[in-house]
């Protein structure tokens, strides 16, 4: 079987990353907080423009990969990192992630500092991706909502089973249920 990226399942790892990149950098944690606060899509979220988000309580896209329009809300928290990212900037079809020579930023950038974000801090049996954040958010949304349906459709799933597989539920539920239950 091949190695599959996972979501980190733990909130205290999540803060962990998180604050690692806060202190490495403004635009790498925004990028996170993105990814485990909206469940975009890595494609997605390094395809926005700085007038996608400036000012915006809500982002509406055109997915890279269904080509389906998808709007979504802003939380408090994003709104705040969004609007202190942007701070200066002028509102433009601009890419809102570049690199060092200002071209957007890519994929392959975003491994990179995802996974020596988890390697720092110690996060070191999760097989970390550019999806773990997209996970991520799947995991804890269905924790804390245990809406398959409205996950599978945030997601742009086809099936239930489909959305419970990719978050990595259906063996943690079973874990769970083996070993809570006795006769």
């Amino acid at each position: 079987m091949k190695n599959l990226v996972e979501s980190i399942k733990s909130r205290k790892d999540i803060a962990a990353v998180e604050n690692y990149l806060a202190k490495t950098s403004e635009r790498n944690r925004l990028i996170f907080a993105m990814g485990i606060n909206s469940g975009l899509r890595v494609s997605d979220i390094l395809g926005l423009n700085v007038c996608d988000v400036m000012g915006k309580s809500f982002i509406e896209i055109r997915e890279k990969k269904t080509g389906k329009y998808k709007r979504f809300p802003l939380n408090k928290k994003l709104c705040r990192l969004i609007r202190e990212y942007t701070d200066g900037m002028i509102c433009s079809d601009k890419p809102l992630f570049t690199g060092k020579k200002l071209g957007r930023l890519d994929r392959s950038q975003v491994y990179r500092f995802l996974n020596e974000a988890c390697r720092a801090v110690g996060i070191k049996d999760v097989n970390i991706g550019t999806h773990t954040m997209r996970k991520s958010f799947g995991y804890f949304f269905y924790k804390q909502y245990n809406d398959v349906a409205l996950l599978q459709k945030i997601l742009n799933h086809s099936s239930p089973s489909i959305t419970l597989r990719y978050i990595g539920i259906s063996q943690d539920e079973i874990d769970t249920s083996y070993m809570n239950f006795h006769l």
